[in-house]
């Protein structure tokens, strides 16, 4: 399925406009992930853990986006926008939410 986050596909046409469709994910962060990560920080360097959290709640967001397309109909989304918040006790758990316009497009 194509997604795209510009609003229309160049060389293609758009035939029917289905609606809005959205995925979530929540991650909830571990304690020892959450330890490590926060003496990465101060040391330097990338967190890990958290970059794999974030990329594993970013692929089921819009695995899940991509599955209410296609229940629509839909062989594509055009206007993709994902966010990505901090949620509960002292942002310790990670929400990714993807949203856009499930379409069918000729090929």
């Amino acid at each position: 399925m194509l997604v795209t986050t510009t609003n229309s596909l160049e060389g293609k046409r758009i035939v029917k406009y289905l609606g809005l469709v959205t995925g979530e994910a929540i991650m909830g962060a571990n304690l020892f992930k959450d330890f490590f990560a926060g003496i990465r920080d101060i040391v330097g360097g990338r967190s890990s853990a958290y970059e794999k959290e974030l990329r594993q709640a970013k692929e089921i967001a819009l695995r899940e986006m991509q599955e209410q397309a296609s229940i629509l109909g839909g062989n594509a989304v055009i206007a993709v926008d994902l966010d990505y918040e901090t949620i509960g006790q002292g942002g310790s758990m990670l929400m990714v939410t993807a949203s856009g316009t499930a379409v069918v497009i000729e090929d």
